[in-house]
């Protein structure tokens, strides 16, 4: 019986963080549907409405190594109340303000709380279950990510066109609230039992396994966010279909990308080092296929829902490979795996763009094969030092 209810327990926890993940994902990418309509509803243009995209990234990308760490040493169900709360608070405003200046500063104070809540919720649900099932438990939140990202657009878009922008907003404002209300009754008190200082977090970036993981998580991200950046703009320009048909290719996207959450969940729980080589080589051979069959429609209705599947995959890999470099500072290895992503968005969205600039959309996935074949040196390094360091101890234990 006793074991029955842990069981319970730690299930309902991981459902409530997969849950509060997907509001706070939802929260930062919902609006992208909706620029158009915030543009109109608070007399701005659309790219200055852009800002509040670009400003909530910009806070997350600044916080992300910095938060978890200043957090890590308070009782993880009071954090988890602070950030939903401010979520929930910001979302209300948001609702309700006519003045743009304000929406913008809704929009960048609970970013500040992301890295703490999304790093939090992916060591807790590790920590719920044994270290055997800790993979698999990360991937129910990796999730919510997913379905932050993949349903948060239309279904926001959906409800500021159907309704209203503030019904939008309500709708973010709900989702946050009932996850804090959720919190409140059924999360136990959660006190750090070993606080680790400050030093002892930040020496984790001695490692050069650690750093390793760094480069390969930034150049792999960068290959993934590089081209999904310009996907839209190559299935119009390149494969040559309707928007109906791009909308229904990134939902496609989008789902596989959770398909590829549970795979990578009973993967990694068997043979990690397999899915850290497999994920840049795959991507490698089919990005070389976005090259090689962009003009061919079916040819490409494939391989976006196979590379959706290796996104999720990949997503759960990346924040393996540095939490396990870091075991010893997890909560700052999360915020160490947010940096690494959110620069390798930026910075592969940036090289990808380049491409089309000096040549045309055909060449933006070449910038993701550079990057690719660049993450490959890195896991590689990186496996070989995690097989050095394990081969040290036990010379030192012998």
């Amino acid at each position: 019986m006793k074991n029955k209810f842990k069981l319970n327990s730690s299930t309902l926890l991981v459902f409530i963080l997969t849950t509060g993940v997907f509001g706070i994902i939802n929260t930062e990418m919902g609006v992208i549907g909706i620029l158009p309509l915030i543009a109109e509803n608070f007399q701005v243009t659309v790219p200055e409405a852009g800002w509040t995209v670009s400003i909530f990234a910009l806070v997350v990308a600044i916080s992300a190594p910095i938060t978890p760490l200043l957090f890590s040493g308070i009782n993880r169900k009071k954090v988890m109340i602070l950030a939903l709360g401010l979520f929930t608070l910001s979302n209300i405003i948001s609702m309700m303000t006519t003045n743009f200046t304000v929406l913008l500063i809704s929009r960048a104070l609970p970013a500040f709380l992301h890295p703490v809540y999304v790093s939090m919720a992916f060591t807790v649900a590790a920590a719920s279950v044994s270290k055997e099932k800790a993979p698999k438990a990360v991937a129910k939140v990796f999730i919510g990510v997913s379905a932050g990202m993949v349903l948060g657009v239309p279904v926001t878009s959906y409800i500021a066109s159907e309704v209203s922008y503030s019904m939008s907003m309500l709708f973010f404002t709900v989702v946050n609230a009932l996850v804090l209300v959720a919190t409140i009754l059924f999360v136990p008190s959660m006190p750090v039992k070993e606080k680790l200082s400050y030093g002892t977090q930040l020496s984790v970036l001695k490692k050069k396994v650690v750093w390793y993981s760094i480069l390969a998580i930034t150049l792999i991200n960068g290959a993934l966010f590089g081209f999904f950046s310009y996907m839209s703009d190559y299935l119009k320009t390149i494969t040559g279909v309707s928007y109906t048909v791009i909308s229904t290719m990134l939902l496609i996207y989008g789902l596989a990308n959770i398909i590829g959450n549970v795979i990578a969940g009973k993967q990694l729980a068997v043979n990690p080092v397999r899915s850290m080589i497999m994920i840049p080589l795959a991507l490698l051979a089919f990005y070389i296929g976005v090259f090689a069959f962009g003009e061919w429609l079916m040819a490409m209705a494939v391989i976006i829902l196979i590379l959706g599947v290796l996104a999720g995959y990949g997503q759960n890999t990346m924040q393996y490979m540095i939490t396990h470099a870091a075991p010893e500072a997890l909560d700052f290895a999360n915020g160490l795996y947010l940096l690494s992503a959110n620069l390798g968005t930026t910075v592969g969205a940036a090289v990808c763009g380049l491409f089309i600039t000096f040549f045309n959309t055909r060449y933006s996935v070449i910038g993701s094969l550079v990057f690719l074949v660049l993450s490959i040196v890195f896991v590689v390094l990186r496996i070989r030092a995690t097989q050095s360091e394990r081969q040290i101890r036990m010379e030192m234990a012998a």
